[in-house]
């Protein structure tokens, strides 16, 4: 009962957000991670990125509801698909998107190996939809009192990954940092994450969750984009995990 409550509480905070981004994957605040699903593991993301102004130039609000799940039965190599159902605004006629991440642990053949994942975000069947397909390869390690670091690179649509001027502006760099603040609670964590590029998902990401319970977190955060023409004003998301048994 007390979970059911918690669960509530925060299902009426991200709703009162009202927004969201491209994909619900299993990542930090905005970019992917090396991290991946495990065979059988499910996980609904109700994500929602909300804007810090109503000004007519500060771009919509989103909202995105995802599945993803773990396919492979294996310790040392992951591989994860999901869907995803978002709005903008007040809708999209075709709101349907798909991920996937290939991802390996770290350590898994060698002690000190780094993390790899590669993996494809944001991935649509229709021109209409105008998808921003993203594919992308990450890196990361962890150091002791540090956290995690995470470097890598993306490519996407070159027709809906666009600059201020309308050229395309579709690769570029991920970047995180991220680390369980064990000092406080083993169920406080906080990241910051990057995207580089001018068009309308590159930008700086700040936040961090909490940890109700095995099946339920809540991340908080605020994204400020590279450029405002593209990426709109600064966003706060809420985005509740919820893993099912």
């Amino acid at each position: 009962m007390k979970n059911l409550k918690l669960v509530a509480i925060a299902a009426a905070i991200v709703a009162m957000a009202s927004s969201s981004a491209m994909a619900f994957y299993t990542g930090q605040i905005n970019i992917p991670s090396t991290d991946a699903k495990g065979f059988k593991e499910v996980t609904v993301g109700i994500n929602n990125y909300a804007r810090f102004s109503s000004a007519a130039d500060a771009g919509p609000n989103y909202y995105d509801l995802g599945l993803t799940a773990g396919v492979l039965p294996f310790e040392k190599i992951k591989l994860e698909i999901g869907t995803d159902y978002s709005t903008a605004g007040v809708g999209s006629a075709y709101p349907f998107t798909f991920n996937a991440k290939l991802a390996t642990p770290e350590d898994v053949l060698v002690t000190g190996m780094p993390a790899f994942a590669v993996g494809g975000l944001g991935l649509g069947t229709i021109d209409a939809q105008k998808p921003v397909n993203i594919m992308y390869a990450l890196v990361a390690k962890t150091l002791p009192v540090i956290g995690r670091l995470s470097a890598g690179g993306y490519t996407g649509d070159k027709n809906n990954l666009l600059d201020a001027n309308g050229k395309k502006d579709n690769s570029g760099v991920l970047a995180s940092w991220d680390r369980s603040i064990t000092e406080v609670s083993d169920k406080l964590w906080l990241a910051v994450d990057y995207m580089s590029g001018n068009n309308s998902l590159g930008g700086l990401g700040l936040g961090g969750s909490w940890t109700f319970s095995k099946q339920v977190s809540l991340l908080t955060g605020v994204t400020f984009y590279n450029e405002q023409k593209t990426g709109g004003k600064p966003t706060f998301t809420t985005q509740l995990l919820i893993n099912l048994p």
